[in-house]
């Protein structure tokens, strides 16, 4: 919760979008981008999965250009569709005809209507010439023909429905499939019409069965899907491709698929249905499932037409020439319409911008033969919402705790499962559900999280970075800008380990060298022994002249900030010796090095004027860590630290100096010096330092024949060690004085 708190502007700034998802999602404020890429994706997603395998079952009869150059210009004489019929009744032996075209109009080019006008008119005195027109009449009424082919055929007829003609009608419509009586007083939202084109009376008598050929244009003019059953003044009707599915089952009864009605998350006033139920036998009820409009999807095969080669397409030309050889077409479901641009039945769908109109009907059909139909379910809002919901909670608590590498996956994860989740449901079970809003949301989401981290946190990121770097290592830097609001330049009281390190020869060097080359080995030194600081996560405080200032446990917190303290000296006196071998093999001077180290409690903060300011420390404990660095030389160390490091060091072996009273310093502190790591010390070291502790309880008790004694032994073990001889050259000299019981055994300095 910490964490979260900690980040909540960039959380916040995460969820706008997620916000905007969800009041999209649920249909507060429909945002039409959102759709139309919905709708993109499901075209894309169509056209990605198109089977383009051949049906066989079912054959469309084409009203061809070929059809049209050969027979005449549209609609032909009942006639000629007539013998087209008995061709593929009685040749070909087909299962079943529908016909995406409509007889909305009696046929009088035989002149029948004429000749009984003059019969009864001009004529009517001429001998025979009335009787020979009602010999002629069964032969010359088109209609008649053409109701008798089809009379107690298994054939559908095809009509449609109006909304833009100011509620004209034309024709007789077939019995509907159901009523509102069916719908339990339910307020199921169909697609409804005010007006009809249908079949004359004649026609549509012979043949009863007849569906609605009207698809759904979107908004963007493509035909997605087809309504499967449509409202006109409180009737329900069938379209054209569930009619034929119906006539190939045994006309099953029709009815309204609820959802159940023990559903907890369903009311009575739920305004849609779950599927279009067909009884096809006592105990067995087919349903077709439908979306919120009771339409569904088209399952396209493939891009459409007659070199697309999912249908087989005749030509009606070859028919009614009777080209084709007898049971061609034997138990095929046959399908009448037209591709001709002239009859204007070409359509814009998601795999074809010419796309035949008949050939939407024959996928339909199809997909109900196979048991596949795409729908969009009811619970696509619930669904949509859900997704949504969790993978914008998941990106809005995640992105602002993670890198930039890690975000960009967490969101490649996200999307890659929302996108996984939607193909799964998609090409398992037929469910076409919302994907743009998730995309987006998923997406924005991703951009504004890192906008907010690179223009707002990578802002104060940098500024930390700016203010830092020069005396913070990178990596020390690196960890800063994880929670730049944890650090500032203000001024606090920490604990810190302070260090003091002088070059020594620097100035006897500077009377015989030219400036630069002194200005080129004083860089060259401190390059190394930065290094080796930055390398110990040390801040480098300033360089003074030939002096280098650091510590330890600022900015960053370092709880063993006195240990790589010790470390760092330690590696800094061994990184001079090779400097000087490198300069004894150049014939270069050597030079010489002194290190104070001192713990305690230090303002440490940006201090300066207006003019110049910096990041420090100030205080009594790194005033006496420049008082160690300075009493390195009077007892031949190279590095000195306090008591207060020395107990918080333990890792190393330590050999104490002395105890002193500094300049401005009333009480006597101990001061030691770092050896070895503790587990790298040899016997012969640790014999010598046990023979050490015994000399400075000998000193400090002022028994200087034992400390004769000692000092021998020592100088045995090392004689090159200054310490053994400056302590010599102490207790020659306290012989001289009196025993002194209020001595402390401290030295007093009196110098800086």
């Amino acid at each position: 919760m910490g964490l979260l708190w900690k980040h909540w502007p960039r959380i916040a700034v995460t969820l706008i979008p997620l916000v905007f998802a969800l009041v999209h999602a649920i249909g507060l404020v429909p945002i039409g981008f959102l759709q139309r890429l919905d709708d993109i994706i499901y075209d894309a997603r169509i056209r990605a999965t198109l089977s383009n395998k051949a049906d066989e079952r079912i054959v469309i009869v084409d009203i061809d250009e070929k059809s049209l150059a050969e027979v005449g210009r549209w609609p032909w004489s009942r006639n000629r569709v007539a013998e087209m019929v008995q061709d593929l009744f009685d040749r070909q032996q087909v299962a079943l005809v529908g016909f995406d075209i409509v007889f909305a109009e009696a046929d009088e080019s035989s002149g029948l209507k004429r000749l009984r006008q003059l019969a009864q008119g001009e004529l009517k005195d001429q001998a025979g010439f009335g009787e020979r027109v009602n010999q002629m009449q069964a032969s010359l009424d088109y209609d008649a023909l053409f109701a008798k082919a089809i009379e107690k055929k298994p054939v559908v007829l095809g009509y449609y429905f109006t909304s833009d003609r100011d509620g004209r009608t034309n024709g007789v419509l077939p019995a509907p499939v159901m009523t509102k009586d069916a719908l339990r007083g339910r307020p199921i939202t169909f697609i409804g019409y005010n007006g009809y084109g249908s079949n004359i009376e004649q026609i549509a008598r012979a043949a009863p069965l007849a569906g609605f050929f009207n698809p759904i244009i979107e908004e963007d003019g493509v035909v997605r899907s087809i309504p499967l059953v449509a409202e006109y003044k409180g009737a329900y009707y069938e379209s054209l491709s569930l009619a034929m599915f119906r006539a190939l089952l045994g006309l099953p009864k029709v009815e309204p698929g609820f959802p159940r009605d023990d559903s907890r998350l369903v009311g009575r006033d739920y305004q849609s249905l779950e599927n279009i139920r067909l009884n096809v036998a006592a105990d067995k009820v087919l349903g077709i499932p439908v979306d919120h409009r009771v339409a569904t999807l088209v399952p396209f095969r493939g891009p459409g037409g007659p070199q697309a080669g999912s249908f087989r397409y005749v030509s009606a030309s070859d028919l009614v020439a009777h080209r084709l050889q007898p049971g061609t077409l034997k138990d095929r479901i046959v399908l009448v319409g037209t591709t001709a641009p002239g009859l204007q039945d070409l359509r814009v769908t998601p795999v074809g911008g010419t796309y035949p109109g008949v050939e939407t009907h024959a996928n339909v059909i199809a997909g109900f033969l196979d048991g596949k139909i795409l729908f969009k379910p009811d619970y696509a809002i619930g669904y949509d919402v859900t997704v949504v919901l969790l993978a914008g909670l998941v990106l809005a608590i995640g992105l602002p705790l993670l890198t930039a590498t890690r975000a960009v996956l967490l969101s490649v994860v996200v999307i890659g499962l929302v996108v996984g989740l939607n193909f799964y449901l998609y090409l398992g079970k037929g469910w076409v559900l919302p994907l743009a809003t998730t995309l987006v949301m998923c997406l924005t989401a991703f951009a504004l999280n890192m906008s907010y981290g690179y223009f707002v946190e990578s802002r104060s990121k940098r500024e930390l970075a700016n203010l830092f770097g020069t005396y913070v290592p990178p990596e020390l830097v690196d960890e800063m800008v994880k929670d730049p609001e944890a650090y500032s330049m203000k001024a606090t009281n920490k604990e810190l380990t302070v260090m003091f390190c002088d070059m020594r020869g620097f100035t006897k060097m500077s009377e015989t060298m030219e400036p630069t080359q002194l200005q080129e080995l004083l860089n060259a030194v401190f390059n190394r022994l930065t290094d080796i600081i930055r390398g110990n996560r040390g801040t480098i405080d300033k360089y003074m002249g030939d002096c280098v200032m650091a510590f330890w446990g600022a900015p960053v917190e370092t709880a063993e900030h006195a240990h790589l303290a010790v470390k760092t000296a330690m590696e800094m006196a061994n990184a001079v010796r090779k400097i000087n071998e490198e300069h004894r093999a150049k014939g270069m001077p050597e030079i010489g090095i002194g290190i104070g180290l001192n713990t305690g409690t230090m303002c440490v903060g940006d201090m300066g004027s207006d003019i110049r300011r910096a990041y420090t420390v100030i205080g009594d404990s790194v005033n006496l860590g420049s008082r160690l660095e300075g009493l390195s030389k009077a007892y031949g160390v190279d590095i000195v630290v306090s008591e207060t490091t020395r107990k918080i060091a333990p890792q190393f072996a330590w050999q104490e100096l002395d105890r002193v009273r500094v300049k401005g310093k009333e009480q006597a502190v101990a001061i030691f010096w770092p050896l070895a790591p503790a587990d790298r010390l040899d016997k012969a070291h640790s014999d010598e330092l046990k023979t050490w502790a015994a000399l400075l309880k000998a000193y400090r008790a002022q028994d200087w024949d034992q400390c004769d004694l000692l000092l021998l032994n020592l100088q045995r073990m090392n004689a090159k060690k200054y310490l053994y001889e400056l302590y010599s050259e102490r207790v020659a000299s306290m012989r001289l004085l009196p025993f002194d019981p209020e001595w402390d055994g401290a030295t007093n300095f009196e110098t800086k």
